[in-house]
């Protein structure tokens, strides 16, 4: 009988500990509901108080989207609620067409943040750079509005004229720059040869970037004479502020034979997705030189990353813009749309760029031109050597075709070198690309 009752009272122990153990979480949990529930409560107080009190009558929906996206742009900066308007011209803007300035921008500091100014567009035209902050639009601050909201602001009908203010890093005081807003018409991919090498400005990537890419590169290598004719390519990604995860995949694999590309991991490692690369290289194993500068972000550092990580390319410019997150847009009632952060991506050798942004393996800065500064005469040479001198002895080691192709190759030379006065950076990695062209093996 006493050992009926110890086990009794033994199972009667277990079992509160164990309901203990049990209703804890349980306890915790609906704990955080009643918090969550209450503070419901107050947002639906308030929201009442606002209706009823304020000092002038408010748009009910206004307030309500404000809140959302408050809550939204609150977790980071790539993070929003899109009103349906806002959600179209987003749907727009991945089809490559669309009305405005031509930026990519971004918030820091309560204010707008340049993150590039997009090829042939009005912005580019007026000089905007690259980590341009913009703090008033036609006088008007910015500071402190949501980011959708100062968008908005610098909207307008296309050829009405917008005044911007800009704060320039290493000007002393802010400037106004004029603007006439215009139809942006974006072309993803601009291919052309410079000399043996082909050069591919890729200004965005959205859904026709791939195909703007693919036929670009195959019309520039017929146009030089054949993949043999060509000593490498150039993928200018400078100012491209990003775009379509997809179309930055198919990128990276045009160039790429087999391994991952690039791997994106959420809350849950889990749920975590890797993407590799399929056989075919459009190159065909020529050397590639990618350019990249502040301005190129997100779906422009995946793939810098990985022709990187793989040692298919030299990366050349400077350190990138370090947005290494990933957005998914989410459909909501009412034709609006929801941009929220979901996951970080990473590089094949599993780096994150998040804040950090891309490493050039050679760091090559792009002089600034300086507006007021006299241009440079041109240093002359007094053009004479050997070959002037009367009397000169001939060349006998050399045919007649032999000494063209020498005098062709010099004028390519001085082509070249004319470049470096434009676009020091691209004149750099086409440099590059001929000394890696010269020690590949001949066919």
């Amino acid at each position: 009988m006493k050992k009926f009752v110890l086990a009794a009272l033994g199972g009667t122990l277990i079992g509160a500990i164990a309901t203990t153990q049990v209703a804890g979480p349980l306890l915790a949990q609906e704990a955080a509901k009643t918090t969550v529930y209450e503070q419901l409560d107050l947002f639906g107080d308030i929201f009442d108080r606002i209706r009823a009190q304020y000092v002038e009558e408010v748009d009910e929906q206004k307030l309500i989207e404000a809140a959302i996206n408050g809550m939204l742009t609150s977790l980071d900066p790539h993070s929003s609620y899109l009103a349906p308007e806002a959600a179209a011209d987003m749907r727009t803007q991945t089809r490559g067409e669309f009305g405005g300035l031509g930026i990519e921008v971004t918030q820091e500091d309560g204010f707008v943040k340049v993150v590039s100014p997009i090829d042939g567009t009005p912005a580019d035209a007026a000089g905007i750079e690259s980590g341009d902050f913009i703090t008033h639009v036609d006088g008007e601050s910015l500071l402190g509005l949501p980011l959708d909201d100062a968008v908005e602001m610098m909207r307008g009908p296309v050829g009405s004229e917008i005044i911007v203010t800009i704060v320039r890093k290493d000007v002393p005081e802010p400037f106004d720059v004029s603007i006439v807003r215009d139809t942006i018409k974006l072309t993803a991919v601009r291919a052309r040869t410079e000399g043996k090498s082909v050069v591919l400005r890729v200004t965005t990537f959205n859904d026709q970037t791939y195909a703007n890419l693919e036929s670009g590169l195959a019309k520039a290598v017929e146009e030089a004479g054949g993949m043999d004719a060509v000593s490498g390519v150039v993928l200018d990604l400078r100012n491209n502020p990003g775009g379509l995860l997809t179309q930055a995949i198919k990128v990276s694999d045009a160039f790429l034979d087999k391994g991952e590309i690039v791997s994106t991991r959420g809350r849950n490692p889990s749920e975590g997705d890797r993407y590799n690369a399929t056989p075919g290289d459009l190159a065909q194993a020529k050397p590639v030189v990618v350019l990249i500068n502040g301005g190129s972000a997100s779906a422009s550092e995946i793939v810098a990353g990985a022709l990187q990580d793989h040692r298919r390319a030299i990366v050349i410019g400077t350190k990138s813009f370090g947005k290494g997150s990933v957005q998914t847009v989410m459909p909501l009632k009412g034709e609006g749309a929801m941009r929220l952060t979901t996951a970080r991506y990473y590089t094949p050798s599993g780096r994150s760029i998040q804040n950090l942004g891309v490493t050039p393996d050679i760091l090559v800065e792009q002089p600034r031109r300086d507006p007021a500064a006299e241009p440079e005469a041109e240093a002359k040479p007094d053009g004479r050597s050997e070959a002037d001198l009367r009397g000169t002895l001939r060349n006998d080691s050399l045919t007649e075709d032999e000494i063209r192709l020498i005098e062709e190759d010099r004028a390519r030379a001085e082509e070249a070198a004319k470049l470096r006065v434009d676009d020091y950076q691209l004149a750099y990695a086409l440099d590059i690309l001929k000394g890696m062209a010269a020690l590949q093996p001949k066919q």
